[in-house]
């Protein structure tokens, strides 16, 4: 902070922070006459024992391995690259871990994560809870296809998965989608709507994409001892798919209770968001490469961001080979990986003016929805603290004035923090992310940074994460029963009513005639819009 000059002004929000050190770690090193190797005199050690008879003697000990200077720091960096190495995946363990390879009954590993097979014969948990379901195989799989790709469970009715929750709250519910030629079904005929313990998550969804795998990812709250996913043909003709499942129970601090929407320019506290579905839509690491699953502990991909990066001018790619400093009570590991906080975008001042220059990222996002933007920040650009001071907008409003990055995180460089805003929108189109200096932004320093940006839609009023038709009435809209047994049992009622009236004219001499309304044979279902003005 300069001297004399106020407290930069922030835009209410609810920071993720750590709480403040206690005092007595922020005391001074004692005095150097009082350091712990600096000891007083002590008298001389006894003479050594005299030697052991010569049979008893151990053997000569090599002498010890001297390494040059320049050798150990070699094998340190080379320790250290092997530790960057090894799986952040694996410090974290959820409760609850379905990973299900659908339509096989052999298991896949992608990533060191075996996916179950879903076939009865599989020796693992069943979670197919319908039968009259179709395994389709990949006869000619692409070089390179994950295992998990060449499978897949089709369904020509509607078909449930169902999952044991031993842990209650927010859990990752991802789909995995991968069409491919089979001998036994047209992949073009895939038409279904899928539901997730009743959200409506895809609605007339067929894919997608013949050329790569889609995968959809969800964050479902479950307030019950299981959840349910459900897929529904969107017509007698059509059938669906899935490839491969995942759900899988988060960490409590990946999705919070308390946002900040931004209502009409005022910001004010959005409460219930652990409580909403969530879709991920963009999961974007700033300035750095693709981040796996294999270097995220909950298994995500984050891409880079020069497809939304509106412009790159005024701005600088960073990288840190540091530590990321995780503290308690703020960013966690789980909300964010090192790989994706330890690289950056900065708008940096390299004379004496500040850059009069934004940097700007666009979503494209669809209407009558409200969406998460999380934003990810971690000063690993400024050589000293309090020197980043910087605007935060998003959607075009300023919710972030003067932003102090070095006093929310206790005054700790390279401490990750992150902020979550609701912003709801009423028409598609983009939805913007931007960065610029503040009136408090130095000369010779850096006057803007962001690591990281998720955007998420919630659900709407219907519980729909894509479109105005709620899971109940997807459901009830579904014919019942046979159809190769009803429409014949239905014509021979006809038949019958039929003679009945006839022999009822002749016995009465009553002479009338009688409308009838010709009974429809291809009982397709109504369009979801059509049948929402019918019965909505």
């Amino acid at each position: 902070m300069r001297n004399g000059a106020p407290r930069p002004r922030l835009a209410p929000a609810v920071y993720r922070v750590a709480t403040p050190p206690s005092p007595s770690s922020l005391s001074r090193l004692a005095p150097s006459n009082s350091l712990p190797f600096l000891k007083s005199a002590s008298p001389l050690p006894p003479p050594p024992p005299p030697p052991p008879p010569l049979a008893h003697r151990p053997a000569k000990m090599e002498a010890p391995l001297k390494l040059k200077p320049c050798a150990f720091l070699l094998l340190c960096a080379c320790a250290a690259a092997l530790l960057r190495a090894l799986p952040a995946s694996a410090s974290f363990s959820p409760v609850d871990n379905y990973l299900v390879n659908c339509g096989s009954a052999a298991d896949a590993a992608v990533y060191n994560r075996a996916f179950l097979g879903d076939s009865s014969g599989s020796g693992s948990p069943r979670v197919l809870a319908s039968s009259r379901t179709i395994s389709l195989h990949d006869g000619s799989p692409a070089l390179g296809t994950p295992q998990i790709y060449r499978t897949a469970r089709a369904f020509a009715r509607p078909s449930k998965y169902v999952f044991e929750v031993r842990e209650r709250g927010t859990h990752m519910v991802r789909l995995h989608f991968h069409r491919f030629n089979s001998s036994r079904m047209e992949m073009c005929d895939a038409r279904f709507h899928v539901l997730v313990d009743g959200y409506v998550v895809l609605s007339n969804f067929s894919g997608e994409s013949e050329s790569r795998p889609v995968i959809k990812e969800y964050l479902i709250w479950v307030d019950a001892e299981k959840l349910v996913l459900t897929f529904v043909p969107a017509e007698r003709s059509k059938f669906g798919f899935v490839n491969a499942i995942e759900v899988i129970s988060a960490p409590k601090d990946l999705i919070l209770e308390t946002a900040q929407l931004i209502d009409g320019g005022k910001i004010v506290n959005f409460d219930g968001l652990n409580r909403q579905a969530l879709e991920v839509l963009y999961r974007v690491t700033v300035g750095g490469p693709k981040v796996t699953p294999f270097n995220d502990s909950l298994w995500r991909t984050w891409v880079p961001d020069d497809a939304f990066l509106k412009s790159t001018y005024g701005s600088e790619r960073i990288s840190f080979g540091g530590r990321i400093k995780y503290q308690t009570g703020g960013a966690s590991r789980e909300v964010g990986p090192d790989n994706m906080y330890n690289s950056a975008r900065v708008i940096k001042s390299t004379n004496a003016t500040v850059p009069n220059v934004n940097m700007t990222w666009v979503f494209p996002v669809t209407g009558d929805y409200k969406y998460l933007v999380r934003l990810h920040f971690c000063d690993i650009a400024s050589i000293s603290l309090e020197l980043l001071y910087f605007n935060v907008y998003v959607d075009g409003f300023l919710v972030f004035e003067n932003f102090d990055l070095s006093y929310v995180v206790n005054e700790v460089l390279a401490a990750p923090f992150y902020a979550d805003f609701v912003v709801e929108r009423d028409d598609s189109g983009i939805l913007s992310v931007s960065i610029g200096p503040s009136n408090y932004s130095m000369a010779h320093a850096i006057d803007g940074i962001l690591n990281g940006v998720e955007v998420m839609k919630l659900n709407n009023s219907m519980g729909s994460l894509d479109g105005e038709v709620c899971g109940g009435f997807i459901l009830k809209s579904w014919p019942r029963g046979n159809m190769g047994v009803l429409v014949p049992l239905v014509a021979v009622i006809c038949l019958l009513l039929s003679m009945s009236v006839v022999m009822h004219r002749r016995t009465t001499g009553v002479s009338h005639t009688v409308a009838w309304t010709r009974l429809p044979t291809d009982m397709t279902e109504l369009s979801l819009k059509q049948a929402k003005q019918q019965f909505g």
